[in-house]
């Protein structure tokens, strides 16, 4: 467990189910409360989670982008970190910090600390 996430909720926004399951295992032994979605759609639901801390997000969903998460994570002060494999990403998105796929759990996790600190 590491204290820097410890009572944090952390939104997970991945559409490949065995990444998500194992960001989301590797936060929850961090210590973090996670909440996961697969679609733009649920993502955009739980970003309104009231004691939401953070997000990781897929960049690309499906046929979709996370650029209106970005915007309405931007809007509700939640600092985020997008993962992708895309060398560019909109301005909306760039207020995350950037993480290029692959990579690894702990690497996410450093940038999690990254912006939560």
């Amino acid at each position: 467990m590491d204290a820097k996430f410890k009572g944090r909720w952390i939104l997970v926004v991945e559409d490949q189910p065995l990444v998500a399951l194992h960001l989301a295992d590797t936060l929850m032994r961090a210590g973090a409360s996670v909440l996961s979605a697969p679609t733009l759609q649920e993502g955009l639901r739980l970003a309104e989670h009231p004691q939401l801390s953070a997000a990781i997000l897929d960049f690309v969903l499906g046929r979709q982008d996370c650029v209106p998460l970005c915007v309405r994570l931007t809007d509700r002060g939640i600092p985020f970190v997008i993962h992708t494999g895309y060398a560019e990403v909109p301005a909306a998105c760039r207020v995350g910090l950037i993480v290029p796929k692959p990579a690894t759990p702990g690497a996410l996790l450093s940038a999690l600390a990254q912006i939560l600190a």
